[in-house]
């Protein structure tokens, strides 16, 4: 696959903890406000706008746009973000508790999205793509990086740590949420030889997180090419911002379920057709410890259900969210679509299992499942079989911060 080294905008050294800003997509419009009105100089005032408007404003109109790129050539007047004075690549590691995790931040081909080297394994939804796309065309820039991870190699993975353990890193930061960031900027002869290796022996890369971002710097590149007489498939909107993270240094965790009711019936009656369907032990539990298993909350009583793994079963067929909703989710409590239904909730891992039973005690919520993470092969295997992973099934923590790094073109 192919990646290169890119001229971006980068923080200013004294301003990055006050830029550096969650992904868009992880807040809606109150948090990102209450997280960024205090601090001006925050990213989400580019990439959530609409916190500096009137709370009634529909966030995908042209005044939300428009004060994006008013904001962002703002930060880039007053000596907020610096261009860079010549292209480079750069490491980004996280540190969250007792895991690290180190990516290569580069840019990758929009060719290699479209042609599949670049594998998805999620759709996306219509409304968030077109709004991406809006807005990166508005600004040309790509603000927010694309979470990508691949196999790792013994070469690559000796640059990146070679580099880690000899020099300094040129960002040091912990954020609010007690998440260390830390960004090192690679030498040139590194970064060349990083490309090659990256072109010689990583075949694909896979979308971890950001399937909407993807998405919108595609069509982008494809918009921008059309308008251009002269297009040669090498300017920089055919490139967008990308962090590379080897799989085995990965952390996902599951993705959770809560159901609003219990499709009119009562507790006695589901948990006798849970029964049919599953093992199904009260306990203590409230995490699954293995796959096969996953731990359902009920009126202050925890169950563990257990099910024998199909044989032959598709790589989609096998994942426990797959066999929940197919088995208990549709036929039990009704939830025909998980995407569209409104009768069901998904919690990320990090709120834990404490959210689950604070969803269904406060009765909002009649049931919580606590599932047991998908693995990075489960995600490979599914995305190289090109199929799309059911909806809400993983949780990549930690999320990568914007405005570390920015992509113009």
């Amino acid at each position: 696959m192919r990646l290169r080294s890119f001229q971006g905008l980068v923080p200013a050294p004294q301003h990055a903890a006050n830029v550096a800003a969650v992904p868009y997509d992880v807040v809606n419009r109150d948090e990102a406000h209450a997280l960024a009105h205090d601090n001006p100089l925050n990213l989400l005032h580019v990439d959530r706008a609409e916190i500096d408007l009137d709370p009634e404003i529909d966030p995908y109109s042209d005044a939300v746009y428009a004060k994006a790129l008013e904001n962002f050539k703002t930060m880039q007047a007053d000596g907020v973000l610096l261009r860079e004075l010549q292209p480079t690549m750069y490491l980004y590691r996280q540190i969250m508790g007792e895991h690290s995790q180190t990516g290569l931040v580069a840019v990758c081909h929009t060719g290699d999205y479209e042609n599949d080297i670049i594998k998805k394994h999620e759709k996306t939804r219509p409304d968030k793509e077109n709004d991406r796309t809006r807005l990166v065309d508005t600004l040309s820039a790509n603000t927010g990086p694309i979470f990508l991870t691949y196999r790792g190699k013994a070469g690559i993975n000796a640059i990146i740590n070679g580099h880690l353990e000899n020099d300094a890193p040129i960002y040091d930061l912990t954020a609010p949420d007690g998440v260390r960031h830390q960004l090192w900027r690679l030498p040139h002869g590194a970064c060349v030889s990083l490309s090659a290796l990256f072109e010689s022996q990583v075949p694909c890369a896979y979308v971890a997180d950001g399937h909407h971002r993807a998405a919108s710097a595609f069509r982008v590149s494809k918009k921008r090419a059309e308008e251009n007489p002269g297009h040669t498939g090498n300017e920089d909107y055919n490139w967008f911002l990308s962090v590379l993270f080897p799989g085995d240094e990965l952390a996902i965790l599951p993705y959770n379920r809560a159901v609003k009711d219990l499709n009119c019936q009562d507790r006695e009656e589901f948990l006798a057709k849970v029964g049919s369907i599953f093992k199904v032990t009260p306990t203590t539990e409230k995490t699954p410890q293995q796959a096969g298993q996953c731990c359902m909350y009920m009126k202050g009583q925890w169950y563990l259900l257990e099910w024998a793994p199909a044989a032959g079963a598709s790589p989609i067929d096998q994942l426990d969210v797959s066999i929940l909703q197919d088995q208990l989710l549709q036929p039990v409590l009704g939830i025909d679509d998980p995407r569209t239904s409104k009768r069901i909730d998904f919690i990320g891992g990090i709120r834990g299992t404490a959210e689950l039973e604070k969803l269904v005690d406060s009765r909002d919520f009649a049931v919580a499942f606590s599932m047991y993470p998908v693995t990075v092969d489960q995600l490979m295997a599914i995305s190289d079989a090109g199929q799309i992973m059911p909806p809400k099934s993983t949780w990549f923590e930690p999320k990568l911060r914007s405005g570390l790094f920015v992509h113009t073109f």
